[in-house]
């Protein structure tokens, strides 16, 4: 698995991820629509944890610093 992920890039997911998160626990969002938020928070701290995500790679879009 290469790296495809550049550090704004995991900045930014972390905080989009915190921000849904925060979302849900005050209940502002709620429902399917809130749990769909959570999903992908889990899903953007993953992403950001491997520095890989699975969908850059057909558009071949690369964040990261080049090697």
């Amino acid at each position: 698995m290469k790296k495809n992920m550049g550090t704004v890039d995991i900045v930014v997911r972390i905080l989009i991820a915190i921000l849904f998160i925060i979302l849900f626990a005050t209940k502002i969002v709620t429902g399917a629509f809130g749990i769909i938020l959570l999903v992908l928070a889990v899903a953007f701290v993953f992403t950001s944890i491997f520095r890989f995500c699975p969908l850059y790679l057909p558009f071949k879009i690369n964040t990261g610093k080049k090697e």
